[in-house]
């Protein structure tokens, strides 16, 4: 009945009463009356259908009330998510109706849609997602404890009874959970799950912000277990049906301190003068099985976190650092993508197999660079010149090659958080990405896309990234927000193909702002995500692209070795196959997504935090910076180390109007003109690492 109740509704232009439902349904015994009111309540308690004060229904997306996720800002006032509306759903402290931060919430549009700013009130909280959440706790004279939540946006009084505590003591950090909310009021009582540490004690501040995002640190018993009889070396046994490699010159390329290696790599000069490229990844399935409870950890955790101190692993160190790893001078089980390219990087062959390799030698990106950008070659790098050199050479092919299709270099700089063993921050610099770090990048994305069309083509269940096209209307708002600033850019927004994007890039990349412009660009775009439909990626300019280079670290390339070894190297490819996959995959790509998000946000948070610390250390300095965003509020400012910090209007000499339009800041009296894109020398004037902010005022204009 359920369906034909949704069916009527949806097929409806108007509200029908129950009596209306029961002529359209044909429903006239008793038993059926009862069972068509049931399935009615349900409905709208799952907020699917909404009932009117005068008794009728129609479904949710038709009424004025809107489904959606609730984003609150640590002011009191909110945004609700709406998947069906463009603009967010303003919500104002008043009518927040004890909405928390991340609530899935029903809300009433009270504004005309029509409007700048959609606003509208909580009529109901449908789901309270954190039931979970991290704080600083202290007792009162009865021995009640208080939480001082970490999350400025999350407005809750939790109480924790004494016998709740874990003999918690004034000045620990919590992680707590809500047991049930106190009358009617906005309190509610929970129970203390884990102590984390005294608030001072060193790395607390970045756990208390694993547990925010439910990032597991430890791995449960089970996992334990399981590993602890997975053999820590290859055996004769694992060399069945695999290419021995063992005597080719392979090696990898990575980071100073990287202990988890996925990767690594070959080439040949082959007769001709085509090259072939041998990307060989760490065989991570063939250890963790499915089912398992390794592999189900593995799945929830969904990817590694690289936090400033600290990595948290997806799998247990035994495999990330050990049997997984493809270190050097020991045998690695792996799975190699061989590639042939033509000078024009057009690949004209490949293979995709099972094999067993021996690393020669663990390089790191600083003494690659060392070699391909300074001719210098480092001790214990003698024999390897020439490969090196030859890489460079395929890597600037294909780079070329990407480049014509429209594959988008952004050029965004990355930060790098320095600490000490205390974890206190003692510099903040730019990450140093050399040809060594783009030759990787290249041939990573070579593998990918091969073994992602490989499959596509063989019509199979498959794990996708994909990255689509951006709105034409944020593409639209950029180019007019650039215009205002002076410069005339040039693009068909009707048909915004990767090529577009490079076009509007290359026009603004001599332009002293182009760090800033890029960057705001880059936000126009849509998110890149994993999913079980091929819809290609936008940013690669690549029509059909997978993860599949680092199985260690992100479970959507586990899955990807998963197939390719039942695909191929086993040859099931029977209907019950299919049919799993085809279910499987939909959870796993939206879960993997997900915890992507959390990762990053994690990540992000975590760097915030340690920005703002490091920047107490400099309160009353002066740093050049350019402005690179301006608001209703103030302005903000980038410093060259991508430090940023806040110009509030109550820190600024002069009552300022703000054009939202050109995105500028002038002075009623002083007729001083800000823009994004301006240099300005600022003095830091406030800083939070509680808060995560950094308060600049204007000392001059550069």
């Amino acid at each position: 009945m359920r369906d034909d109740i949704l069916n009527v509704l949806q097929n409806s232009d108007k509200a029908l009463d129950i009596y209306e439902l029961q002529d359209l349904l044909g429903i006239q015994e008793v038993e059926q009356i009862k069972e068509l009111g049931e399935e009615l309540r349900k409905l709208e308690e799952e907020v699917i259908i909404y009932r009117s004060n005068k008794d009728r229904y129609m479904m949710l997306e038709n009424s004025h009330l809107k489904k959606g996720v609730m984003r609150a800002n640590k002011k009191g006032f909110g945004f609700v998510e709406v998947d069906q509306l463009e603009d967010d759903i303003y919500i104002a402290q008043e009518n927040m109706n004890g909405a928390i931060h991340d609530d899935i919430v029903l809300v009433e549009v009270t504004s005309k849609m029509n409007l700048d700013r959609i606003e509208g009130r909580i009529l109901k909280i449908i789901e309270r997602k954190n039931q979970r959440h991290i704080g600083l706790i202290h007792f009162d004279s009865k021995g009640i404890g208080h939480i001082d939540l970490d999350d400025s946006k999350v407005k809750l009084e939790i109480e924790i009874p004494k016998e709740q505590s874990k003999n918690a003591v004034d000045g620990h950090k919590v992680l707590v959970e809500l047991t049930k909310k106190i009358n009617n009021s906005g309190r509610y009582e929970g129970k203390v799950l884990e102590v984390l540490g005294h608030v001072n004690d060193p790395g607390v501040d970045i756990l208390s912000i694993i547990y925010k995002y439910n990032i597991p640190v430890d791995f449960p018993e089970d996992v334990k277990e399981e590993v602890s009889h997975i053999p820590m070396e290859v055996r004769g046994t694992d060399l069945k049906d695999r290419r021995d490699l063992r005597e080719e010159m392979i090696f990898t390329i990575d980071g100073d301190d990287t202990k988890d290696i996925d990767d690594a790599i070959s080439i040949k000069r082959l007769p001709g003068g085509h090259y072939e490229l041998g990307v060989h990844i760490a065989d991570v399935s063939y250890y963790v099985k499915e089912g398992t409870a390794l592999d189900n950890d593995a799945a929830e955790r969904g990817t590694s976190v690289y936090l400033v101190d600290r990595v948290i692993p997806m799998l247990p160190h035994e495999l990330s650092n050990g049997i997984c790893s493809l270190n050097p001078n020991v045998d690695r089980l792996a799975i190699s993508c061989v590639m042939e390219f033509d000078s024009e990087g057009k690949q004209m062959n490949y293979e995709i197999f099972q094999s067993v390799i021996r690393s020669r030698i663990q390089m790191t990106y600083k003494k690659v660079n060392q070699v391909l950008e300074n001719g210098e070659t480092p001790e214990g790098y003698e024999e390897y010149v020439e490969s090196l050199n030859l890489m460079a050479e395929l890597a600037s092919i294909l780079r070329k090659a990407k480049t014509k299709r429209g594959y988008i270099d952004f050029g965004v700089d990355e930060a790098k958080i320095l600490v000490d063993e205390n974890c206190v921050p003692y510099d903040v610099v730019l990450r140093n990405r050399g040809v060594g770090e783009n030759l990787i990048e290249d041939f990573m994305i070579a593998a990918n896309e091969c073994v992602a069309t490989h499959i596509y083509f063989m019509n199979l269940p498959f794990i996708y990234r994909i990255h689509e096209y951006p709105k034409e209307e944020k593409i639209r708002s950029f180019l007019s927000f650039v215009s205002g600033l002076g410069y005339a850019v040039q693009g068909d927004i009707k048909d915004v193909k990767p090529t577009t994007i490079q076009k509007i890039l290359s026009q603004l990349e001599d332009k002293p702002e182009f760090k800033i412009l890029s960057s705001l660009l880059l936000r126009s775009m849509q998110k890149a995500v994993y999913r079980a439909e091929n819809l290609g990626h936008y940013g690669l300019a690549s029509s059909c692209y997978t993860h599949f280079t680092s199985p260690i670290r992100r479970y959507p390339d586990t899955t990807v070795h998963r197939l390719l070894r039942t695909y191929l190297f086993d040859g099931k490819m029977d209907m019950g196959t299919i049919r799993k996959w085809e279910e499987k995959l939909i959870y796993i790509a939206e879960h993997s997504s997900e915890r992507e998000r959390a990762a990053v946000d994690c990540e992000r948070e975590v760097e915030d935090m340690k920005m703002a610390e490091y920047m107490e250390q400099h309160i009353g300095e002066t740093f050049e910076g350019m402005i690179s965003s301006v608001t209703s509020f103030g302005m903000f400012v980038e410093l060259d180390n991508l430090i940023e910090g806040l110009v509030s209007f109550k820190d600024m000499d002069d009552f300022y109007h703000y054009d939202e339009e050109r995105m500028t800041l002038t002075g009623e009296k002083n007729h001083v003109k800000y823009s994004i894109g301006d240099k300005v020398m600022v003095k830091v004037i406030r800083a939070s690492k509680e808060e995560k902010t950094i308060d600049f005022e204007v000392v001059k204009k550069v």
